[in-house]
């Protein structure tokens, strides 16, 4: 298979194609549910095209607690169906499918109570453990492991003496959520798929009752023209509702919005070599490991203000630092905080008012023919959505279309990866790099870092790290751009890195260096480059004054001061 780049050209490129003939399928969002189903149609043998209004994963697919995981909470709801089938994918996504992007992650439960609690919470993640085996892979993860109150601190330090009589250590999977759908987009292309971001739907094509295609508008070069497609896909995650609204027809079913907010920590702020999990009085909190930082999350609360950015407030950021600090023998601070980022999980509408209770299941519908909704579940099950909704597809095409195959693709990098870890140190001396710096390559584009070493190679400047961002080689901006599908310094900033909730600056001491790299990929003058700079630190003042608001109304509205970038024109 050959490897697909993303960049200007191919965009251009790919929304020509879409102009000039009728698909058999189009996909309206570039989420993780989407992405999967454009990669899974194309597998198929269908013509495919993916157009996404904003940057690939801007929603809610960049904004999760980063796990790959059966969700061991569901099984306390006795949503035994939901976890089995989680466990199998999180077994063929750290193996198979994406063995660079996801990896196993051990977490610590704290027991507080006595003989009870240990056999309480033992039998559940013994349970957890043996649906994991019983998915039919070998999953791939280490058995559970009691330990006592002096081996718990030996582990994890940083917990408070008293704050538990021992714990239950077991493991799941984490993944650069961002850098995963984007490679899902990737490698959809590489299959044939039709893809380009910063393309919105506007409304619907009709004849009759069936949806026959979308108007699309580009918002990089202007203009808007009409897809036509046999069957199109809603998979605008908790835009559902208003995507539907669209079409003139009222939706089988609902979409209510749960936003969840994430703190970024330093490492050196908590002494431990392992995740922490937590139950708090609506639902549990993570403490996550993740590189020389740690992601601590979530909150549960309904939101119905704005969809593209909602907002993290000072009450969502003291709740985290309460729960957490009720464990921690180190409290955390306020200062200590580099990095705050908040989601919106897509929950199909039930009878409960607490969202923490809503379905995390998914539903496939074809309220209207020509039109295939796919809505709800979570990120670790995206595969079996993607399926789901083309088979639905496939109903609706009346054709003979191959079964699906996805569970046997690996995305753009994953062919070979463990050959390259296994070769680093060679591949460090011939780079001229620090092996350090090799693993971090091959753990965000597994093969594909040959890619971006062979930019080095090219031009030795490229090999050095940006500013303020020591982390990322200056070569991973211009990639991101040239083969990634960026178009903007956000884009870069924000997803083909994780500069923004990684850095106490968030970004902005880079973001000129980053936007110059970027502007001979994409034509800019300087005053595009002005403006790209002056947006984005913009938008992270705009966040700062938003999370020292109390309530989500006035976050909100704070957060609204940094508008939507948009091309000079």
């Amino acid at each position: 298979m050959r490897t697909a780049s993303m960049g200007p050209q191919e965009r251009a490129l790919s929304l020509a194609r879409m102009a000039e003939r009728e698909l058999d399928v189009l996909v309206v969002g570039g989420g993780v549910v989407g992405a999967g189903t454009a990669l899974d149609a194309a597998t198929r043998g269908l013509t495919t095209g993916v157009v996404e209004a904003r940057d690939w994963a801007a929603g809610t697919s960049s904004r999760s607690s980063k796990l790959i995981h059966g969700g061991l909470r569901y099984l306390e709801m006795m949503d035994f169906g939901l976890v089995r089938e989680a466990l199998r994918e999180r077994a063929l996504l750290t193996q198979r499918l994406a063995p660079h992007l996801v990896r196993p992650v051990p977490f610590l439960y704290p027991l507080t109570g006595r003989a009870w609690e240990r056999a309480y919470v033992g039998s559940g993640v013994t349970l957890y453990d043996t649906m994991g085996w019983s998915s039919g892979m070998n999953r791939g993860m280490p058995h559970h492991r009691h330990l006592t109150r002096r081996h718990a601190l030996r582990v994890a330090p940083c917990l408070k003496k008293d704050a538990m009589v021992g714990a239950v250590q077991y493991y799941d999977a984490q993944v650069d959520d961002a850098r995963y759908c984007m490679s899902l987009v990737r490698t959809a292309a590489a299959y044939g798929a039709l893809v380009a971001n910063r393309a919105e739907v506007v409304g619907f094509l009709r004849e009759g009752e069936r949806v026959v295609g979308a108007r699309v508008h580009d918002l990089e070069q202007g203009g808007t023209f009409e897809v036509r497609a046999r069957q199109v896909v809603n998979a605008t995650g908790v835009w559902t509702d208003e995507t539907q609204a669209m079409v003139g027809e009222r939706g089988q079913f609902h979409v209510r919005a749960s936003k969840g907010i994430h703190l970024v920590v330093p490492r050196d702020r908590i002494q431990s070599s392992t995740g922490l999990i937590l139950r708090t009085e609506k639902s549990v909190l993570f403490v996550i490991p993740w590189g020389r930082h740690w992601i601590v999350g979530t909150t549960d609360t309904d939101w119905e203000l704005d969809k593209a950015d909602p907002a993290a407030s000072s009450t969502d950021i003291e709740y985290l630092l309460e729960h957490v600090n009720s464990v921690l023998a180190t409290p955390l601070t306020r200062e200590d905080v580099e990095g705050v980022y908040a989601g919106l999980r897509p929950l199909l509408a039930g009878e409960s008012d607490a969202t923490s209770r809503l379905s995390r299941e998914h539903q496939v519908a074809h309220p209207v023919p020509g039109l295939v909704v796919v809505a709800g579940g979570k990120y670790t099950t995206y595969r079996v959505m993607a399926k789901d909704a083309v088979d639905a597809i496939v109903h609706g095409l009346d054709l003979k279309v191959a079964p699906c195959c996805t569970e046997t693709i690996p995305l753009l990098g994953a062919e070979g990866y463990r050959a390259l870890w296994n070769a680093r140190v060679r591949i460090a001396a011939r780079a001229g790099l620090h092996v350090a710096r090799i693993e971090h390559l091959l753990n965000r584009y597994g093969t594909l870092a040959e890619e971006v070493l062979a930019l080095v190679a090219e031009d030795p400047k490229l090999g050095e790290p940006l500013s303020g961002a020591d982390d990322y080689l200056r070569a991973e901006a211009v990639y991101a751009v040239r083969a990634e599908g960026a178009r903007h310094l956000e884009d870069v900033i924000s997803r083909r890195m994780r500069i923004s909730i990684e850095t106490f600056d968030r970004g902005t001491r880079c973001a000129e260096e980053v936007a110059r790299l970027m502007a001979p990929e994409l034509g800019w003058e300087e005053e595009q480059v002005e403006k790209e700079v002056a947006h984005y630190r913009a938008r992270v003042e705009a966040e700062r004054v938003a999370q020292r608001q109390v309530d989500d109304r006035a976050a909100d509205a704070a957060q609204l001061g940094a508008p939507e970038i948009v091309p000079v024109e």
